[in-house]
């Protein structure tokens, strides 16, 4: 008699910042529950698929480990014949399991989920409707998370003025104000923090709204800063700003110090908000990502009382907002013209070579031209070499770019053209592309680490929620441009691949004379087109990413 064979299963389970546990404790109690479910039929696990701070709310192919799970259904030599899920809170969200279980079924891996008492089956609708609810409730949960959350947050600051997390406001500091007011917080050794006005940062604010009320503009109030080697905000908190340059005060950064009711001495929340919006509009199933979005002035929350040493009074805030107002209202009334949408053909293409920052739309008498606003947004005083006006007409750069894309594919160039795109194929940047996409994970992982150490010493979890869902958005667009990075074997194309490709396109001379502006503008951005314009020499590099066909300089003013 042969004794018959256990069952091979793989786990999942998840767990994230939201649910506030140990991920090894979650663990263990999910893969526990996953185990007494299966031992009296015989199963074993084999394998784990488990997640680490993924939201519920992101769809299997956004998690890490789930994602690997979808992979691994498709291989016949996966190892495993069945699927075991230790919690179906944590593993399906809203309509996430009739979304899933249909490649269960078709790839005949069975899903196995303690709720059910074994396996689901797909034709079973009261197995169906179960799980349906416990997506429904795992959904629901999460809204009354974040509804308590908000709640409570905006009790905080409105009654206590407490502090509730996040960067200090530029001329402000932190300091200790005792242990944290949760008894259990507080024997973890949790502190409450404060703002306390910043020896260096603080006399720039109060300089800032004086100049303001003295008539000084934004830009003028910026370039004196910069001209007396003031750090800007950014320059002034390095560690916390990588990605700015930090090399000059810009006018918004001055319009923000002059509209924060902060520097009154009264705590600020809900400044801004999360939304989720679809990741794909074409692919709902791809779930959602947050999005950092500005409230309106009616919906910030503002303590009743001063709760931190101010750095101005009430009236001059209160003066400082009716000056801008004013001028905001004035500056309404100059535009008399009714703002229409125009379109631009080359809208997201052009970049300045002073600063290598794209170059913005806008009409003028009619036509359309891009402008660089570096200069007019930051008060640079000569630091950097880029010119005060930089604008490019359209009209100047569409029949020299137009007549270079169509001479490569002229009947008398056609087979040159295909020959030299064949033969200047190259996978040299696919190690760089790889290599810059591992960094941004690594870079996306330490931030998770920090924003968790954060959570542990007593950060808002609501805030620092927001930070992780904007750096998981991150690692999950880096994650899909490394694996969308093909191999160097399979980068080349034949000649008869590229000779398709070429036809594919038709007679472009035609399809560029005649399309309209944002059919266009289609055909450019699919050509893979970028351009830059050099403002000294007044010329215009074109690169099409066509097989790695390269463009030349051409002038775009007197001649080409």
């Amino acid at each position: 008699m042969t004794t018959p064979q256990p069952k091979l299963f793989a786990f999942y389970g998840r767990v994230s910042t939201e649910d506030n546990q140990d991920p090894e404790s979650s663990r263990s109690w999910q893969l526990t529950r996953a185990t007494t479910l299966i031992q009296p039929h015989g199963g074993r696990i084999v394998t784990e698929y488990f997640d680490v701070g993924q939201s519920r709310s992101l769809p299997w192919q956004r998690r890490a480990q789930a994602n690997q799970l979808l992979a691994a259904l498709r291989n016949p030599q996966r190892g495993f014949s069945a699927v075991v899920v230790g919690e179906p809170h944590r593993a399906f969200y809203g309509n996430q399991f009739g979304l899933t279980v249909p490649l269960f079924a078709h790839y005949g891996v069975e899903l196995w989920v303690p709720e059910i008492g074994g396996p689901i089956d797909p034709e079973n609708e009261a197995h169906e409707l179960v799980m349906s609810v416990y997506g429904g409730m795992s959904k629901g949960e999460r809204n009354r998370i974040k509804l308590r959350v908000r709640t409570a947050m905006a009790a905080q600051t409105l009654l206590e003025g407490r502090y509730l997390g996040g960067r200090p406001p530029y001329g402000y500091t932190l300091r200790d104000l005792g242990p944290h007011p949760n008894p259990a917080k507080a024997a973890d050794g949790k502190r409450l923090r404060g703002l306390t006005p910043d020896e260096q940062t603080a006399p720039v604010v109060r300089r800032i709204f004086d100049e303001f009320l003295a008539g000084n503009g934004l830009f003028t109030i910026a370039e004196g800063l910069t001209a007396n080697h003031v750090p800007c905000p950014s320059a002034h908190d390095r560690a916390r700003n990588p990605h700015r340059s930090g090399i000059a005060w810009s006018k918004s950064a001055v319009r923000v110090i002059l509209t924060n009711p902060r520097y009154t001495g009264r705590q600020v929340w809900n400044k801004q908000r999360t939304d989720e919006v679809l990741l794909d509009v074409d692919d709902v199933a791809m779930g959602h990502t947050g999005v950092m979005r500005w409230n309106p002035r009616d919906k910030w929350v503002v303590s009743k009382e001063i709760t931190h040493p101010p750095l101005i009074d009430d009236a001059t805030f209160e003066e400082a907002q009716a000056l801008l107002s004013r001028r905001r209202q004035k500056a309404d009334g100059e535009r008399t013209r009714k703002r229409t949408r125009n379109p631009y053909v080359f809208r997201g293409l052009i970049y300045c070579a002073a600063c290598q920052r794209r170059m913005q739309g806008q009409y003028n008498h009619g036509d359309a031209y891009y402008r660089c606003r570096f200069p007019q947004e930051y008060a640079l005083v000569n630091q950097v070499e880029h010119p005060r006006n930089v604008y490019l007409r359209e009209d100047a750069l569409t029949d020299p770019l137009d007549t270079w894309l169509a001479s490569a594919f002229t009947p008398d160039r056609i087979e040159r053209t295909i020959s030299a795109m064949a033969n200047a194929q190259t996978t040299d940047d696919l190690p760089a592309l790889g290599t810059a996409a591992r960094a941004t994970i690594a870079d996306c992982d330490a931030k998770l680490e920090r924003y968790r150490a954060a959570l542990d010493a007593g950060a808002d979890p609501a805030v620092v929620t927001g930070w992780i869902t904007q750096t998981q958005a991150e690692r999950t667009r880096a994650e899909a441009d490394l694996h969308a990075t093909p191999n160097k074997s399979s980068q080349r194309m034949s000649r008869t691949e590229i000779t398709n490709l070429v036809q594919a396109l038709g007679d472009i001379v035609t399809v560029l004379r005649d399309a309209d502006p944002a059919d266009k503008a289609e055909v450019y951005r699919q050509l893979g087109l970028r351009l830059t314009y050099q403002p000294e020499t007044q010329t215009v590099r074109a690169e099409a990413d066509l097989s790695a066909h390269r463009g030349v300089m051409g002038r775009v003013r007197g001649g080409t």
